[in-house]
């Protein structure tokens, strides 16, 4: 039985539980997590018996190669995707049918029951994304690609850094090497943040240099077969001054208390708070206002989340970021940024980047 076919009966279990005999999957990613299939513009409908991928002629080879333990239709050019799954779903005779509440357009929904006004449609939230929770093994080694793919590129970026750079051409050149070294592009718009600006948790790059301060915060990853690294690193790229030195080094010493606590069965909340706590003992507890972390997949902003209302246990196979910063308006901030798999006996950091102090100053 393969991966995805073994994904679905894990669905048709939590389905059945909640006494819904159908779900028609359209999240482009959940589509692939179940089926294997790699392209976009399909749904999937999940039966108790069976799987059906509604799609185009464009895709029709590779449906064949990679979905071929399940059904597909492929619909005429003339109907639209909503028009072919009331096709599917009036033939199938299911009483119900969930629907992905977390990631359908409400417009699209609207126009499902307007086409299939005798369906009843339950919406449904995260039940796909629990699943996703848990990593395989063969997940797990693409997560280690991505992360190799982004870490190979900031090597070369980092070494061959100027002055004259700016942010924009920072993250251009990042996402030239990603792919320079497998990855299909970068998992997100690479943050690149000079000086002042690494203060915006989500700055966008710009023509500021690495000339204009003496710090940069970089945060990017790798995109390798659809799953996503996350890392982030602030480098010296000038003087370190003492408020430089004590904010960077509570920042670092916050994550690896975070770290430290990584393991089967850990709450959550209390990882985060190790490593809040840590900043607010320093005096920066009000700079530091996003969650420790979260989960990585096939999207860069997962479940589970390492935040201070999530009271509950990290599961073997989770694969989380830790991330603690420190954000000060007009003066800048520092973000440390780790991938970490949850293992048996612990813990393991994915990353492995150099990031004490002394390990991060750049000589441009």
């Amino acid at each position: 039985m393969s991966q995805a076919a073994q994904r679905r009966n894990k669905l048709r279990s939590q389905l059945k539980k909640q006494g819904l005999d159908s779900i028609l999957v359209t999240d482009v990613r959940n589509v692939s997590y179940l089926s294997g299939f790699s392209g976009d513009s399909s749904y999937l409908f999940i039966t108790a018996k069976n799987a059906i991928i509604i799609s185009d002629f464009r895709y029709t080879q590779e449906i064949a190669d990679e979905c071929s333990d399940i059904d597909s239709i492929i619909r005429r050019s003339t109907d639209s995707m909503i028009k072919a799954s009331a096709k599917l779903i009036h033939k199938s005779g299911v009483s119900n049918v969930a629907l992905e509440g977390d990631s359908l357009p409400l417009a699209i929904a609207e126009k499902m029951h307007t086409e299939m006004p005798k369906v009843n449609f339950v919406t449904t939230s995260g039940i796909i994304e629990k699943l996703r929770e848990i990593k395989s093994r063969d997940e797990v080694a693409l997560i280690r690609k991505a992360v190799y793919a982004a870490q190979k590129a900031f090597g070369v970026i980092t070494s061959s850094l100027t002055k004259d750079q700016t942010e924009k051409e920072i993250a251009f050149n990042l996402e030239h090497q990603i792919r320079q070294f497998g990855g299909r592009g970068t998992s997100f718009d690479p943050i690149v943040a000079v000086g002042s600006q690494a203060a915006l948790p989500h700055a966008t790059p710009g023509n500021q240099t690495i000339a204009d301060a003496d710090f940069v915060l970089i945060d990017w990853g790798a995109d390798y077969d659809c799953y996503l690294s996350d890392i982030t690193r602030t480098m010296v790229t000038g003087k370190v001054t003492a408020k430089y030195r004590k904010v960077y080094n509570t920042v670092l010493q916050a994550q690896q208390r975070a770290i430290k606590r990584i393991k089967p069965g850990a709450i959550m909340s209390k990882i985060d708070a190790a490593a809040r706590g840590h900043i607010a003992n320093a005096g920066y507890g009000k700079y530091f206002g996003h969650s420790l972390g979260h989960g990585i997949g096939t999207y860069i902003h997962e479940s589970p989340r390492l935040a201070e209302n999530q009271h509950i246990p990290l599961q073997l196979g989770m694969v989380v970021t830790v991330e603690p910063g420190i954000y000060l308006p007009g003066w800048g901030g520092v973000r440390i940024e780790d991938d970490v798999l949850v293992t048996r006996n612990g813990h393991e950091v994915l990353t492995n980047l150099p990031k004490k102090l002394e390990e991060c100053i750049l000589e441009v």
